[in-house]
C-alpha cells in the first residue's frame, strides 16, 4: 500500500567486512619510511648507478627507415594487362600486404647479402677480419688457404639470411599504401645502406618478375601461332571450294538468289495491292451506276474536266427548264426543246461514266495478269532458294569453323604482340618516397637518464618494501594485535515527507497520506532492553516504493493548430491541437522527472528490452491522453523508440486525433496491427509509432492489445511501449491488461482534488498499486469544476 509517511524501501546496507589487523596505519608507515630515508635514498642511488652501468654495457643499435609507396593499381600502359588488378578495398589491402611480405622474401634478401657482401660481416655471422688475417698469415708462409665448399658457402649465406631477417622490420599502415622498411645495425651508416639496398633490390626484383612473366607468356603464345595459322588456312580453303561447287554467288551481305527472292516478293506485294486498288475502283463505279444516286459522284468523274463541263451545262439546262416550266405551258415548243436538251446532257454524262467503268475493267485485267506473272517467277525462285538452302547448311557450318579459327588466331596474334611489348614496360607503380638517412640517435638502448630514473625508482621501491616487510615481521613477533570491538547502530527513523503541492486555499483537503497503514510505531529509545536470548525479529513490512512526481505546467508546453496539417511529410504529433512539449530545453524539471520515471521502470522491468508503461487517470480522458503524448515525446527526444497504444476502448481520444485523413500524405502505416488488418500502427515524424484502438468490445480489445505487445516484443524495433489507458473505473478486461504491464503512472489533474483522485486510482488498482512508479500532476486542465465527495455545505 502507498504511504508517504513510511520510509522508502531501500536496500539494506551490507554488514561491514572485518578488516585484517595491521601492526601500524598509514601514518606509522610514513613515519617508518621517513626514519629510513637515508637508507632508501642510498638504495635508490645504487639502483640508478647499476641501471646506468647496465645501459652503458649494452651494444647500441641504430635504426634507419626508408619509405616505399606500393600502389596495387599499377600503371595502365596497355589495354589488357598480364595480371588483373585488385578493385575493392579488401583486395587492394591484400595486394599491399603481399608486396610487404615480398620485401623480406629469401630471393630479395639473398640479393641484398650478395650486393652488401654480408657473408664476410661479423655482425651477420661472417668471418670478417679474422678470416682475411688468417689468409694473409698463410700466404706469408707459402700456404694457400683452403677454398670453401659449396655447402659451406650455402651455410654462411643461410646464417647471414637469418641474421638479416632479424634486423629488418616491415610496418604498414591500416589505411594507406605506405610501407616503412626499418633496418637496424650497430653501425648507423650500415643501417642506412642496408635499408636503401633493400628497397632498390625489391623494386628491381619486381620489374624482373614482370618482364619474366611477360616473356614466358609471349613464348607460350608464339608457339601456338603456327598451328593456328595452318588451321585457319585449311578452313578458308574448304569454304571457298564449297562455294564454287554449289554456285554460291553474292555480295558481301547476301547471296544473289536471296536478293532476287526478296525483290520479287516486294514486287508481288505491290502488284497485289495494285490489283486490289483496281478492283475497288471498279466496284465503286459499278455500285454508283446501279444506285439511283448521281452517277457523276465518283472520284474519277469529279476529277475529269469533261464531266465537270457537262455537269455545268446540265445544271444550266435544268435551271432554264425550271424557269420555262413556270412561265410556259407543258406543250410549249420552247419547253419541249429545253427538256430534250436536259435529257441529252444526262445521257452524255452516263456515256462518259461508262467509259470510266471500261477503263477500270481494263486496269483490273492488266493488274491481274501482272500479278500472275510475278507469282510464277516467285515460285521458280522459291524452288531455287530451297535447293540453295539445303546446301547452305553445310556452308554455314564451314563459315563458323573459319570464323572461329580466324578469331582465335587473331586473338593469339594480338596478345602475343602485346606481351612481347610488355617485356620492356614497367607497369609497377611502386616507388621510393623516402630514402633512408644515417640515423643520428640510437634506437636502443634508451637515454641514460631514463635508465637512471628507472633504477632510482626501483631501488627506492625495493628498499621501502624490504623495510616495511621487516617492520611487519618484527611487530608480529613481539606483540599480538587486538581485535577492535564493533557497536551496532540503530538506524534513525526516516523523516516523513508528505506530498506537497501548491494549491489554492479555497477548499480544505486531506493530505495525500490519508491511507497510512496501521503499523506499530515505537521509537528506538522506548524499546525495552534485549534479554540474553533475544526473540527472532519479525519479517520486515513490504512497502511500496515512493513514486516520483512530475508537474506538467503551461511553461513546459506550446499550443498548436487543432488539426494535423497536411504538409506532405507524414503525421506530426505536435500538431494535433493538444499542448505539447516545447522544442529544446533538454534539462527542464519536467523532462528530468520523466527520465527518472523511465529509469525506475527499467529497474523494475528486470532487464526486459521493451518495458510496458500504462498511464491511468480517474477523470476525463483528454488530460490523460495529453500527458501520455508528452510522456512519449519526452522519451523520443532522448532517442527512445516508442510504440504508443490507445488502450481506452471507450473514448478513443488519441485514435480520433491521429486517424484524421490528410491530403498528399505519404504511406504512414507500419506492419503492426491490432485486432484486424484495417487497424495498423501509424508512423509519425516524431519517432513515435501510434497503434489506434480497435472498434470492438473491451475483452476483444484487451486481447488484441496483449497480442500486439507480444508481437512487438518478439519482432523488436522499439525501446518502450506506452499505453494510454485503460479508463477508470477498471473493468475486468482493464485489470487483465494492467496485469501484463511493467509499471503504472497516475495522471492527476490539479483542477480537481488530487488526494481524492489518488484515493480513487489506488482503490481501483488494488494489488496493482505496487507497479506505480510516478505521478504526473496535470496543471494544464482548466479548473472548470471541483469534485466534492462526501461533503455537505450549509
Amino acid at each position: 500500500m502507498l504511504d508517504y509517511n513510511q520510509p522508502i524501501d531501500r536496500a539494506r546496507p551490507e554488514a561491514p567486512q572485518r578488516r585484517l589487523p595491521t601492526g601500524f596505519n598509514v601514518l606509522e608507515l610514513v613515519n617508518l619510511l621517513w626514519r629510513r630515508k637515508i637508507a632508501i635514498a642510498a638504495a635508490a642511488l645504487l639502483g640508478a648507478t647499476l641501471a646506468v652501468a647496465i645501459g652503458k654495457s649494452l651494444t647500441p643499435r641504430y635504426t634507419a627507415t626508408s619509405q616505399l609507396y606500393v600502389d596495387p593499381r599499377e600503371l595502365q600502359l596497355v589495354d589488357r594487362e598480364l595480371t588483373p588488378r585488385a578493385q575493392d578495398v579488401s583486395g587492394m589491402s591484400m595486394v599491399v600486404e603481399s608486396q610487404a611480405r615480398l620485401i623480406t622474401s629469401n630471393s630479395v634478401l639473398l640479393q641484398v647479402i650478395q650486393q652488401a657482401n654480408l657473408e664476410k660481416d661479423p655482425e651477420f655471422g661472417g668471418g670478417g677480419d679474422a678470416g682475411s688475417l688468417m689468409s694473409s698469415l698463410l700466404g706469408l708462409i707459402g700456404l694457400q688457404p683452403r677454398t670453401p665448399s659449396a655447402a659451406e658457402i650455402k651455410d654462411v649465406q643461410l646464417a647471414a639470411l637469418d641474421a638479416l631477417n632479424k634486423h629488418i622490420t616491415i610496418r604498414k599502415g591500416d589505411k594507406s599504401f605506405i610501407v616503412d622498411i626499418e633496418v637496424w645495425s650497430t653501425d648507423p651508416a650500415k643501417a642506412a645502406m642496408l635499408a636503401n639496398t633493400l628497397t632498390s633490390t625489391y623494386l628491381s626484383d619486381s620489374r624482373n618478375s614482370q618482364a619474366l612473366a611477360a616473356r614466358r607468356a609471349t613464348s607460350d603464345l608464339s608457339g601456338r601461332l603456327k598451328e593456328l595459322r595452318e588451321r585457319l588456312r585449311n578452313a578458308e580453303t574448304v569454304l571457298a571450294t564449297y562455294k564454287a561447287q554449289n554456285n554460291f554467288v553474292g555480295t558481301q551481305d547476301a547471296l544473289i538468289s536471296d536478293q532476287q527472292l526478296s525483290s520479287s516478293n516486294q514486287r508481288l506485294s505491290a502488284a497485289r495491292a495494285a490489283t486490289m486498288d483496281a478492283q475497288a475502283r471498279l466496284d465503286q463505279i459499278e455500285a454508283s451506276r446501279r444506285t439511283a444516286a448521281d452517277a457523276g459522284a465518283i472520284p474519277e468523274a469529279l476529277q475529269s474536266p469533261t464531266i465537270a463541263n457537262l455537269r455545268a451545262q446540265y445544271a444550266d439546262a435544268r435551271k432554264k427548264y425550271a424557269e420555262q416550266a413556270g412561265e410556259l405551258g407543258p406543250r410549249h415548243p420552247a419547253l419541249r426543246q429545253t427538256e430534250k436538251q436536259v435529257e441529252d446532257l444526262k445521257r452524255t454524262i452516263g456515256e462518259e461514266i461508262d467509259r470510266f467503268a471500261q477503263s477500270a475493267k481494263n486496269d483490273l485485267t492488266r493488274a491481274r495478269d501482272y500479278e500472275a506473272s510475278l507469282n510464277r517467277a516467285l515460285e521458280a525462285q522459291k524452288r531455287q532458294s530451297v535447293q540453295l538452302s539445303q546446301a547452305a547448311v553445310r556452308l554455314r557450318e564451314l563459315e563458323r569453323e573459319a570464323d572461329a579459327s580466324r578469331d582465335v588466331y587473331q586473338s593469339f596474334l594480338k596478345r602475343s604482340r602485346e606481351t612481347e611489348e610488355q617485356e620492356s614496360l614497367n607497369t609497377s607503380a611502386a616507388r621510393v618516397i623516402g630514402e633512408a638517412t644515417v640515423p643520428q640517435r640510437r634506437s636502443f638502448p634508451p637515454a641514460m637518464s631514463l635508465f637512471a630514473m628507472i633504477g632510482f625508482i626501483f631501488g627506492a621501491l625495493a628498499a621501502s618494501g624490504w623495510l616495511v616487510a621487516a617492520e611487519i615481521l618484527l611487530l608480529g613477533a613481539t606483540s599480538p594485535v587486538p581485535t577492535p570491538a564493533r557497536r551496532e547502530r540503530t538506524p534513525a527513523p526516516e523523516t516523513r515527507r508528505p506530498l506537497e503541492v501548491s494549491r489554492t486555499p479555497e477548499v480544505s483537503r486531506p493530505p495525500l497520506n490519508a491511507r497510512t497503514p496501521e503499523v506499530a510505531k515505537t521509537s528506538p529509545e522506548a524499546a525495552p532492553p534485549q534479554a540474553a536470548a533475544p526473540e527472532p525479529a519479525a519479517p520486515p513490512l513490504s512497502l511500496v516504493e515512493k513514486p516520483l512526481i512530475a508537474r506538467l505546467q503551461e511553461a513546459d508546453v506550446i499550443h498548436t493548430l487543432g488539426a494535423i496539417l497536411a504538409t506532405g511529410g507524414g503525421v506530426d504529433l505536435t500538431r494535433l491541437g493538444w499542448p505539447t512539449l516545447r522544442p529544446g530545453f533538454p534539462l527542464t524539471t519536467l523532462l528530468n522527472a520523466l527520465r527518472d520515471m523511465r529509469a525506475a521502470v527499467a529497474r523494475r522491468a528486470g532487464g526486459k528490452a521493451m518495458p510496458v508503461i500504462a498511464l491511468v487517470g480517474a477523470n476525463e480522458t483528454t488530460g490523460r491522453s495529453v500527458s501520455a503524448l508528452n510522456f512519449a515525446l519526452a522519451a523520443a527526444r532522448d532517442g527512445t523508440r516508442v510504440l504508443m497504444i490507445d488502450a481506452d476502448h471507450q473514448a478513443h481520444t488519441l485514435s480520433s486525433k491521429v486517424n484524421r485523413p490528410a491530403k498528399g500524405e505519404p504511406e504512414k502505416h507500419g506492419w503492426l496491427s491490432i485486432g484486424s488488418k484495417a487497424v495498423r500502427e501509424i508512423k509519425t515524424v516524431n519517432g513515435i509509432s501510434v497503434l489506434p484502438a480497435a472498434e470492438s468490445d473491451a475483452g476483444k480489445a484487451t486481447e488484441a492489445i496483449r497480442k500486439a505487445i507480444t508481437l512487438a516484443r518478439s519482432a523488436g524495433g522499439y525501446d518502450l511501449i506506452l499505453l494510454d489507458g485503460p479508463a477508470m473505473p477498471l473493468s475486468a478486461a482493464g485489470r487483465k491488461l494492467l496485469d501484463g504491464v511493467d509499471a503504472l503512472v497516475a495522471v492527476l489533474p490539479t483542477s480537481l482534488d488530487i488526494n481524492d483522485s489518488m484515493e480513487e486510482i489506488l482503490a481501483a488498482l488494488g494489488g496493482a498499486e505496487r507497479k506505480l512508479v510516478g505521478v504526473v500532476l496535470d496543471e494544464l486542465t482548466p479548473a472548470i469544476q471541483t469534485r466534492q465527495r462526501g461533503r455537505q455545505y450549509a
